[in-house]
């Protein structure tokens, strides 16, 4: 159960054996970036074919949360997971496409459009 107190709560949904959505709400920024940062260590690991990271509940994205997003992408690289954001609202898109990272990330604009690549 998320820290109703803390800016930030990410709640792990894993859908497959390997495959494993974090669904991300409230603020990411400099004090509530480690909330992100820690599920994105323990899930991207060779072990997993996928980390999907739903981002339609942020409501705020700071240069932190960005950072914590292009550390998550560039250890999915090195260990081969597929790293794919849904973003389909300002919140989180405007920062994205504003630093240009929306060329860096597989941007998806629903958790259904992420996963169904990996069902069947």
């Amino acid at each position: 159960m998320p820290d109703p107190t803390a800016l930030a709560s990410v709640v792990v949904d894993r859908i497959a054996t390997d495959v494993v959505v974090l669904h991300v709400s409230g603020e990411l920024d400099t004090t509530s970036t480690a909330e992100l940062t820690s599920p994105i260590n323990t899930h991207v690991v060779e072990a997993n074919r996928a980390v999907v990271i739903d981002l339609s509940g942020v409501r705020f994205l700071g240069s932190a949360g960005l950072e914590a997003l292009v550390v998550g992408q560039q250890r999915a690289a090195s260990a081969g997971v597929e790293f794919i954001l849904v973003a389909d609202t300002r919140a989180p898109l405007r920062p994205i496409e504003a630093t240009g990272l929306d060329s860096v990330f597989t941007i998806v604009p629903s958790v259904e459009l992420a996963v169904e690549r990996y069902s069947g």
